[in-house]
């Protein structure tokens, strides 16, 4: 795992410088005008308590990254939080219906579904002021900045700014440069800046040649370009591959000092391993920078302070590709990093130096396959092979940081590498830790164990660090021990995150995967005794609109809605390729994506499909309720229909980050 480092005085801007989840068939609710209750608050029994007054005013907490909250939640008040309030969650996508972290500012919660549709709702009530819609599909993880009067955010293509007190929007860019790259993170904002990258995907697939990840820094109040870091070359390494290779960009926001610097960690290249006629990244040879680098940049202008690039010429999707974080210990300013490859690093925030890193997780043997790339080694490296972490695996979600230690929490599942283009995943066979290491040594304090995956980031108040696991469990450990100290069962599953403000804490039942599990944003408080609503006995369809809008200002309204149904096979194939595509491979989609099933190989009849995307089960979400019967049955027919026939072309990569 060895890397290596730069330091670029007076850098250019422009230098050269992700179904979750096996087999999701994933459709977009999309909405309209009409008065349902798509976004109507549901008022559980019992009292929902009374909010004290608290903040999470960044994506992660503070400009840090941290994830770190104060407030009264703690080991002796912890047994007393029930739910205040749900929102229903009513988009659905490749990674679920819901994965960003609220934004708390001003007793008010904004947050943003996987259609990229915000909602501004009271924290105290769970009543829902306004919401903007855009129906644009996103992988996540994606999220708000609130800063200076407006709400910032991406669709599938653009940034966009909206009033912070109407919704209204004040104004939308798009920044793809192609169909083949996308917009799925949480901007940064800091002194009047937005800061939002590209990546080489989006939620039709990602990694199909000529994606490149660029930074932008937009003017808060026009979205006018300030800068623009290219976080790979437009030449993606070699001129002869560019309809091959693809790259870098963020999936999370920066991290802010207090001397005007900001600190990225830039995803990985593509294709991984590489193609049949390309294997083991010949395409893109050398070490692919500035993938899987942790770059500093003045916040400025874009100019490179230092990078430290910690895999070069990655083989196996091991991006880094978190939030970094900032700290401190043993009298020095430190900045953290990690990813899938399982790795947490700590560098010296000043300089760029590596002071240690430890992996974490299981791994079997594989962390130097790159190296035996890079070297032409190709004899020793073979297909096919299992790989620890795999491409759903490591450290996949947010790590937190409290009184010199750092919370990772970490995904045990391996990907099998058929070949250089097919993988293969287990989703069920998923198994997670949290891991708590010295910040100042990287040595391992504790691991607690968790028999499903930790994607729900670690967040920490008190004495405690929370998360969630993907069967829908919301956990509380101690924080010196590791140690249960509370737990509580959410309505449905999840990779939903979480937010702390005050007494409130805000996380989402965000991944149904049963009959009856219904996908909700829940508000536990201190003091409240309500219980959210499981669900149950015959699902109440919510319609949805044909096509999803990816340009254009979005619509602001006091509620959700539905539109229209279609039950051909040509709304089928609308359907798969919006919200499909990046996981399963169909050619008459020119789908490839190699997360889910191969669905021309597995040819499944209309009755299976149609079973499977309303019931879920084995790791895919339910989605009866949230679309109707016929919506259901169009894709269901569509896929039947097509399935093993070939035909269509351009297929996109796995749709992971």
């Amino acid at each position: 795992m060895d890397g290596c480092g730069g330091r670029l005085q007076g850098g250019r801007r422009h230098l050269l410088l992700v179904g979750l989840l096996a087999a999701l068939l994933s459709i977009a609710g999309c909405g309209g005008d009409d008065d349902t209750t798509a976004s109507r608050t549901t008022f559980v029994a019992g009292g929902s308590g009374t909010s004290e007054r608290g903040t999470w005013a960044y994506p992660n907490g503070d400009a840090g990254n941290t994830r770190k909250a104060d407030g009264p939640i703690n080991s002796s008040t912890v047994s007393r939080l029930g739910v205040a309030w749900t929102v229903p969650i009513t988009a659905a996508g490749t990674f679920g219906g819901y994965a960003s972290t609220p934004i708390v500012v001003d007793d008010t919660v904004y947050t943003q579904d996987l259609a990229s549709n915000v909602q501004a709702i009271d924290l105290e009530s769970g009543e829902v002021k306004w919401e903007t819609r855009y129906d644009s599909p996103s992988v996540g993880p994606n999220g708000l900045a609130v800063g200076d009067g407006r709400v910032y955010g991406g669709t599938g293509d653009s940034a966009f700014a909206l009033d912070q007190a109407t919704g209204r929007e004040l104004w939308l860019l798009r920044l793809t440069r192609n169909e083949r790259e996308g917009v799925d993170m949480a901007p940064g904002y800091m002194d009047g800046i937005v800061y939002i990258s590209t990546v080489p995907g989006n939620a039709r697939g990602f990694y199909r040649g000529d994606g490149v990840g660029i930074l932008h820094a937009l003017d808060g109040e026009t979205g006018r370009r300030v800068w623009s870091f290219y976080t790979v070359p437009t030449t993606l390494w070699d001129a002869r591959h560019v309809d091959i290779n693809s790259g870098g960009g963020l999936w999370h926001p920066p991290a802010f000092d207090e001397e005007g610097k900001i600190y990225v960690d830039v995803a990985n290249p593509a294709p991984w391993p590489g193609t049949e006629e390309f294997p083991w990244g010949q395409s893109r040879p050398g070490p692919n920078l500035f993938t899987n680098s942790l770059v500093k940049l003045d916040a400025s202008s874009g100019e490179i302070e230092w990078y430290q690039q910690v895999l070069p010429h990655d083989l196996y999707d091991w991006d880094l590709h978190l939030p970094p974080v900032l700290t401190e210990a043993g009298g020095r300013r430190m900045v953290l990093s990690s990813g899938k490859g399982g790795y947490v690093y700590a560098f010296d925030a000043d300089n760029g130096d590596r002071l240690w890193s430890r992996s974490v997780g299981v791994h079997n043997g594989h962390d130097r396959d790159n190296e035996l790339a890079l070297a032409g080694r190709y004899e020793m490296l073979e297909t096919p092979v299992t790989v620890y972490p795999g491409v759903l695996g490591g450290v996949e979600t947010q790590m937190a940081v409290d009184d010199g230690v750092v919370f990772a929490p970490v995904v045990d599942l391996p990907t099998r590498f058929e070949s250089q283009e097919r993988t293969r995943l287990d989703i069920a066979a998923g198994r997670g830790q949290m891991v708590a290491l010295d910040v100042e040594t990287g040595e391992q304090k504790w691991v607690h164990r968790f028999a499903t995956p930790p994607y729900g980031a670690a967040t920490v108040v008190g004495s405690l660090v929370f998360t969630t696991t993907f069967d829908g469990m919301l956990w509380a450990l101690d924080t010196a021990t590791g140690e249960i100290v509370w737990q509580e069962r959410l309505p449905a599953g999840t990779n939903a995150t979480i937010a702390i403000a005050g007494d409130t804490l805000l996380t989402a039942a965000s991944f149904p995967q049963g009959p009856g599990q219904k996908a909700q944003v829940i508000a536990y408080r201190i003091g409240a005794t309500g219980r959210a609503e499981t669900g149950g006995g015959e699902a109440q369809p919510t319609g949805g609109e044909e096509e999803r809008r990816e340009e254009g200002g979005g619509q602001t309204t006091e509620g959700g809605g539905g539109g229209g149904g279609a039950a051909d096979l040509a709304a089928g194939r609308a359907i798969f390729e919006q919200q499909c595509a990046g996981c399963h491979t169909l050619a008459d989609a020119g789908a490839s994506g190699t997360v889910g099933p191969d669905l021309d190989t597995l040819r499944p009849d209309a009755a299976t499909v149609d079973e499977k995307v309303t019931n879920g089960g084995g790791g895919m979400p339910a989605f009866g309720g949230r679309l109707s019967a016929e919506e259901i049955r169009s894709v269901a027919d569509y896929v039947a229909a097509v399935a093993g026939q070939g035909g269509g072309g351009g297929g996109g990569g796995g749709g992971t980050p």
